[in-house]
């Protein structure tokens, strides 16, 4: 069985936004501030400034494959890729190998914004959308049903599926004595992308999606599928797989960790 973690980080869609709300003329970093803080709290009366999941334009997608043999951990696509890539690579890898998904959120952002951006840019997932028409398999346990094992979203999962229970990925990691986030979050995503610092943001979320895997490995060491001896062993694999990398992002989350 091979495990999928996954992790996205969004900028505003100004191409979108200039499209629906007549904003020619403008900067891209204006067109943004207006999606953000105009329109959005216009739509909710000021509650909040968070765009709407189509509104999101992905500009990484970091993972962590894990199997038997194999545990790796990547972005997808180099720093110049295009969204269409990155995008179409993500669900070619759902295709090719039909991967256990884990998220933190998944469910409630990631996925219905990669279904949008899909939908914009003709990309193709027959695996992805699979609800047992040509695999019977999938009748009842694919990738959409919200309550079986082929995608699970943690955050989901662990409040019972109940908002008012719901707690960031950053609490936690931290609760676990896992680093969490270090030195950025998602709120400061889109001035790194306006720096052209597309590196940070990839690192940035190469580390969520380690944090997210490292909860994964408790959650499954909870429900027993894990013995004490393997959650151990596969968390030691993580630690040698930061420890023989020379990228200072893993070097520091290491650090992190091994200080709890």
């Amino acid at each position: 069985m091979t495990t999928l973690v996954f992790d996205i980080e969004t900028i505003p869609d100004t191409e979108s936004g200039k499209r629906l709300y007549g904003l020619d003329g403008l900067s891209d970093k204006q067109i943004a501030e207006l999606m953000m803080f105009n329109k959005r709290r216009q739509d909710t009366g000021g509650s909040s400034d968070f765009l709407r999941h189509h509104l999101h334009r992905v500009v990484a997608i970091s993972v962590i494959m894990a199997n038997a043999d194999k545990l790796n951990v990547w972005s997808i696509g180099n720093t110049n890729a295009s969204e269409q890539e990155i995008v179409q690579r993500f669900f070619e890898g759902i295709d090719k190998y039909t991967p256990v998904l884990v998220s933190w959120n998944g469910r409630g952002f990631d996925l219905p914004v990669l279904h949008y951006r899909a939908l914009l840019h003709g990309v193709q997932a027959p695996r992805y959308w699979e609800t047992g028409d040509d695999d019977q398999s999938f009748r009842w346990n694919n990738y959409l049903n919200r309550f079986h094992q082929r995608h699970t979203d943690l955050m989901d999962v662990l409040s019972g599926y109940e908002y008012r229970s719901i707690a960031s990925l950053h609490e936690i990691a931290t609760m676990l004595g896992l680093p969490g986030k270090l030195g950025m979050d998602g709120s400061q995503v889109w001035d790194y992308y306006l720096r052209g610092d597309i590196e940070a943001i990839r690192n940035y979320c190469e580390t969520d999606v380690l944090n997210t895997y490292l909860i994964y490995l408790r959650y499954q060491f909870m429900r027993g599928v894990l013995t004490p001896k393997s959650y151990e062993r596969e968390c030691d694999r993580v630690r040698e797989l930061l420890r023989t990398s020379d990228r200072p992002h893993f070097q520091e989350f290491l650090t992190a960790w091994s200080k709890e």
